[in-house]
């Protein structure tokens, strides 16, 4: 048998680790009027005010039209504005409003704290090897992906 009854795998572990913290992050945004992809697009911005919607998509690695939607709905909470290009019109840049500031440090303890529940117990080493290695399984299934959307367009 492959997968021992006693031993989920690494990658249900990491799975169920993903479901659990997207779990608790859902409920701790919840009082914010927050999702957590709408807390991406604020956190992103918030490093890098003023990207295009194509930008957003790329940085949080999702779909233009998924990332249109979440910024629609932060628009219309007044987190975030839509501003046109000067030297092009058809391109808008999104930036954060004053309104925004106060709830994005609120948000940011939240997450803070979740943070250091999660890795409680952790050797700082311990972190940083955590981090590391899920960084290099992280390039390994994006080269995977690649990888394999190369074999189907070959086809």
């Amino acid at each position: 048998m492959i997968i021992q009854e006693d031993d989920k795998g690494l990658g249900f572990l990491l799975g169920d680790a993903a479901r659990l913290l997207r779990k608790v992050i859902d409920r701790r945004l919840q009082p914010f009027g927050l999702t957590r992809a709408q807390w991406a697009v604020l956190a992103m911005l918030v490093r890098r005010d003023g990207l295009s919607q194509s930008e957003l998509a790329e940085a949080l690695e999702i779909e233009k039209s998924t990332v249109g939607r979440l910024i629609d709905h932060v628009e219309a909470s007044g987190l975030v504005e839509r501003r046109p290009l000067a030297s092009d019109r058809r391109l808008w840049r999104v930036h954060l409003t004053e309104r925004a500031r106060p709830l994005i440090a609120q948000v940011t303890e939240v997450i803070l704290a979740t943070r250091t529940e999660m890795l409680n117990g952790l050797t700082a080493e311990q972190q940083h090897g955590l981090s590391d290695g899920l960084v290099a399984v992280k390039s390994n299934l994006a080269a995977a992906l690649d990888a394999e959307a190369r074999k189907l367009a070959a086809s």
